[in-house]
């Protein structure tokens, strides 16, 4: 069975923030992620994890903004990354370090860089070039400190306009740039919407070594993963047979309380 962590920013949203590490740990959790840290200072989520014996697995560079308190509501006022953005890559490098200082302090060992919205008026393929540029200055300034970069395709339906939305285009641009701490971070819920055959699309790509992280969610209403039009513990055996080790997110929104729908996990 994968090993699972749970996502702070998704579940036990009845609980204040600081106080879901350890609803999660109690839950039987070892590991979390979550969208964004920097409404926090480092320390403390630092002391948190620890405090609870949990360990972070990813969070995302910042979305937008160029201090550190315009990165922590750059979310909020709708900005969704800045990797496809020309004329951004000032904003992009100042996320980066700010993700990467975070890391370091959190012991976590990736982060996720957001592509960010196709410009309006503008060809997803005329962009691939800014794209490029970022990805190979971002992974070679994670390895600096030994960190994994995390690039994830997100569906349309959720997020219109987002640069990055098939797993073909997300592992093109890995191959590409050919860095060894360059990643796709698969998210089965947005590959179910865009592109659905699931199971032969883990087959394909697991056995590559460029899957960095695995997150679900039951489709279509990003519930709990029982429920929904993928079912789980089929897909769960294809990942333990291909070998994967590394994390899966739990990143859904849970129906009725977090803990009362954490049932498919002991089962």
């Amino acid at each position: 069975m994968p090993r699972f962590a749970a996502n702070l920013s998704l579940m036990y949203t009845e609980l204040p923030f600081l106080a879901r590490f350890a609803a999660a740990a109690r839950d039987g959790f070892r590991a979390v992620e979550y969208l964004f840290p920097y409404a926090y200072p480092a320390q403390e989520l630092a002391q948190a994890l620890n405090q609870h014996g949990l360990q972070q697995v990813l969070f995302n560079a910042p979305p937008g903004g160029r201090t550190v308190q315009d990165m922590a509501r750059a979310w909020d006022g709708g900005m969704r990354g800045t990797l496809c953005l020309a004329g951004e890559e000032d904003s992009f490098r100042l996320g980066v370090w700010e993700a990467l200082r975070y890391a370091q302090v959190l012991q976590c060992p990736r982060i996720h860089v957001m592509s960010g919205l196709v410009p309006p008026g503008a060809a997803t393929q005329a962009l691939r070039s800014t794209v490029l540029a970022n990805l190979r200055w971002a992974a070679q300034t994670a390895a600096d400190v030994g960190v994994e970069v995390l690039i994830e395709p997100i569906n349309g339906r959720d997020m219109p306009g987002y640069y990055l939305q098939t797993q073909d285009q997300a592992h093109s641009l890995v191959q590409t740039v050919a860095a060894l701490n360059l990643k796709v971070q698969m998210d089965l819920y947005h590959c179910q919407i865009m592109e659905g055959d699931v199971a032969t699309k883990l087959r394909k790509y697991l056995p590559t070594g460029r899957v960095g992280h695995i997150q679900i969610a039951g489709v279509p209403e990003r519930h709990e993963p029982d429920m929904g039009e993928l079912h789980y513990p089929y897909l769960f055996d294809v990942i333990d047979t291909l070998g994967y080790a590394g994390w899966v997110g739990c990143e859904y929104r849970p129906r009725n309380g977090t803990s009362q729908g954490l049932g498919w996990m002991a089962r």
